[in-house]
C-alpha cells in the first residue's frame, strides 16, 4: 500500500514517531520529519516491517533528501521520573523544538499526544504505516536507538543489547536473573531479575 505522502494540502506537516517503549533499558527516542515536495522513495515503511540493512540503507537518503528532520532522546531515569507514555510525548515534543522550520500541523503515530506550541496535531493509529512523514521518522528514530544500544552493548555485553536492542528476550532475562539491571536499566518496569 502506498504511503500517504500529504495529510492535508494546506499546512506544513511534520511527522511524528517514537521507539522504545517496550523495551527494559534504553532511552525512548523520537523523531520528527517534514517532507520535501519531491521526496520519491518507495521502499520507506514503517521500520518494524523493514530489515536492519534496509533501514540503516535509507537513514541518508531521508535525512539528505527531506526539508527538516529531528531526533531527541530522554534516559531511562526521565522514564521511571515520568512514566513511558509522558517519557515518549516529551521526546516528541523535543524532537519538534530542535526542527528550523516550524510545522502547522503535526501528524502523530499513535493515539495520544499532549499539545505542542499552539500548533493543531492529529494522532494517526498505525500511523507509520499509512504516513510517509511519520514512517520516515519512525526509521531515523529507530535507526538511533539501535545504534545507541549497540555501543551500549560494548559496556553490557552479557544483555545482548547488540540483537535484542533493550527488549525482553530470553538472554536478557537471563543476564538480568544473574547481574541484575544496570544504569540503563527501567527500574519501575517489570524487569524479572529477583
Amino acid at each position: 500500500m502506498e504511503l500517504i505522502k500529504k495529510w492535508s494540502n494546506f499546512y506544513t506537516e511534520a511527522g511524528c514517531d517514537e521507539v522504545g517503549r517496550g523495551c527494559l533499558c534504553g532511552p525512548v527516542v523520537a523523531a520528527t520529519v517534514i517532507l520535501d515536495e519531491n521526496f520519491n522513495q518507495n521502499l520507506i515503511n514503517d521500520s518494524k516491517k523493514l530489515s536492519f540493512k534496509t533501514r540503516m540503507e535509507l537513514d541518508s537518503y531521508i535525512k539528505d533528501n527531506v526539508k527538516n528532520y529531528a531526533i531527541a532522546e530522554l534516559s531511562a531515569e526521565f522514564i521511571d521520573q515520568h512514566n513511558i507514555l509522558n517519557a515518549s510525548i516529551h521526546a516528541m515534543h523535543k524532537a519538534l523544538d530542535k526542527l528550523t522550520i516550524k510545522p502547522e500541523l503535526i501528524l502523530v503515530d499513535g493515539n495520544k499526544f499532549h499539545p505542542y506550541n499552539y500548533i493543531p496535531h492529529e494522532c494517526i493509529i498505525k500511523g507509520d504505516s499509512k504516513v510517509l512523514a511519520i514512517a520516515a521518522a519512525s526509521i531515523l528514530a529507530k535507526n538511533y536507538r539501535d545504534k545507541l544500544m549497540i555501543k551500549l552493548h560494548d559496556e553490557h555485553p552479557e544483555y545482548g543489547w547488540n540483537t535484542n536492542f533493550g527488549y525482553a528476550t530470553k538472554k536478557h532475562q537471563e543476564a538480568l536473573i544473574k547481574h541484575g539491571p544496570t544504569k540503563y536499566h527501567r527500574k519501575t518496569f517489570r524487569l524479572k531479575y529477583d
